[in-house]
């Protein structure tokens, strides 16, 4: 079993219920994401990532995106997992967010993010446990 951080950002709380649930599932560690750092991200065997949609389909720019782009030069052959909420759009801040990750040489599990519109329901929140675990036994 791999030592799993989990790391978000969440203004409605939606993507606060996915990351618990990832959490959970991968028997893992929640870390802020004002905490993360490279030092910290070297803890851990394999991370998840979580951020809400926002704006034009991007990740949250005040806390979330200045920490995701001081990881970037770490990520290369870490094992992460993307997840995230939206309330519209078609998803495509996290194909744009998965692709980024890879160029960075991180490896994504299943090579896609789970994303979810609006509030996880009882199946989204069943996926985001079976992410934590498959993240945690990969």
């Amino acid at each position: 079993m791999s030592k799993v951080a989990v790391v978000f950002w969440s203004a409605t709380g939606n993507t606060e219920t996915m990351a618990n649930c990832v959490a959970e599932g991968a028997n893992g560690t929640i870390v802020p994401c004002g905490e993360m750092n490279a030092a910290k991200l070297a803890e851990f065997d394999a991370v998840a990532f979580g951020c809400p949609a926002m704006g034009a389909e991007q990740l949250e720019e005040s806390e979330f995106e200045p920490m995701f782009s001081d990881l970037e030069g770490s990520l290369n052959g870490k094992k992460i997992a993307l997840f995230g909420s939206y309330g519209w759009g078609d998803g495509q801040w996290m194909h744009d967010w998965v692709e980024r990750a890879q160029g960075d040489g991180a490896q994504v599990l299943n090579g896609e993010g789970l994303i979810c519109n609006e509030a996880p329901d009882e199946d989204v929140q069943a996926a985001c446990r079976k992410l934590g675990a498959d993240l945690a036994a990969w």
